[in-house]
């Protein structure tokens, strides 16, 4: 292949799972909750230590019932940073937003200013950040639950914060989303992965610490979206040219690509099947990725480049930095 490398710039990509990984899970009830027997945390220690018992991993709930971001900052110092954590696991959101009923809410400017500072004063010292995504407020699975509107505005929120500070995101309102769209037939509004539409039941303790286990694994790993075209015979040399061209330029307008490369085929096995054009573009987690996919500048890319191919491929890789 002949590679052709847009640009080495690159975000700062965290290290991967170590030895005496110290991992604090800072939040509310629900991680409260977690800590306990059979909880979200305990799996999630469990599961670690069978793992990775040669790591010696740590793991330390840090939950309050009833906190929202505002309260995670009045106790980082005390919580977090004076236990000198390696990787600090952030699960906020549902209060901030629950709370708004009742005039106790967090403002949008609070909630995305105060997660800044929460997640730079913990990389301040030396720690990785995951930041996740409030789950949900009511199971119900077509978007009718009073607050799934609000839910979303402050999931992007925490989207755009995590890109901002290059924190990583679990993007766990994405995941139960998807999940109950597929297992809530009947549309009820709790107990599928919830005792009342919020905190967690054992389904949901064991759903969101598989989902936790993954996350902390993939510390360390980028994404690499790899696509191969097989352009049609009579597409031109400009038309291929053109399609070249627009694809290299997403990387100046979708952010969230962190690295982009391309090549031509100039193999000798004669194995290529017909493509010829080989792009690279990195990640630096799953969510990224799957923000850009839906992005107004990759879709109108995909319409230019429809009718020109004839076979297009596709593969996705976690690869360790």
């Amino acid at each position: 292949m002949n590679c052709q490398t847009v640009t080495a710039a690159d975000r700062t990509i965290d290290k991967p799972l170590a030895k005496g990984e110290r991992i604090i899970f800072l939040g509310d009830s629900i991680t409260q909750g977690g800590a306990g027997p059979g909880g979200y945390v305990t799996l999630t220690r469990e599961t670690l230590a069978k793992k990775h018992a040669d790591l010696g991993i740590e793991i330390i709930g840090a939950g309050i019932s009833g906190n929202r971001v505002p309260d995670l900052e009045a106790r980082l110092e005390r919580d977090v940073l004076s236990k000198k954590p390696t990787l600090v696991i952030i699960y906020i959101g549902i209060n901030d937003v629950w709370h708004s009923q009742n005039g106790r809410g967090t403002s949008k400017a609070d909630y995305e200013q105060g997660l800044k500072r929460i997640i730079q004063q913990i990389q301040g010292v030396g720690s990785r950040v995951v930041l996740c995504t409030p789950s949900v407020i009511g199971e119900k699975h077509d978007g009718s639950n009073p607050l799934d509107k609000m839910l979303d505005e402050y999931s992007d929120i925490s989207r755009k914060v995590a890109f901002e500070t290059q924190a990583r995101v679990l993007d766990l309102r994405k995941h139960f989303v998807t999940h109950l769209k597929a297992h809530n037939k009947d549309n009820a509004d709790k107990n599928l992965l919830t005792t009342d539409g919020v905190h967690l039941n054992a389904e949901g303790n064991k759903f969101v610490a598989e989902r936790m286990v993954e996350s902390i694994e993939q510390t360390g790993k980028v994404v690499r979206h790899v696509v191969l075209f097989k352009f049609k015979a009579e597409a031109t040399p400009e038309q291929v040219q053109e399609v070249v061209t627009a694809f290299g330029s997403l990387k100046g307008k979708i952010e969230l690509i962190v690295d982009f490369e391309w090549g031509t085929d100039m193999s000798v096995e004669n194995i290529s099947q017909g493509f010829t054009h080989c792009f690279f573009a990195t990640f630096r987690d799953a969510a990224s990725r799957d923000a850009y996919l839906p992005h107004p500048a990759h879709q109108e890319f995909v319409k230019l480049v429809g009718g020109r191919l004839d076979k297009v491929l596709v593969v996705d890789y976690f690869a360790n930095r």
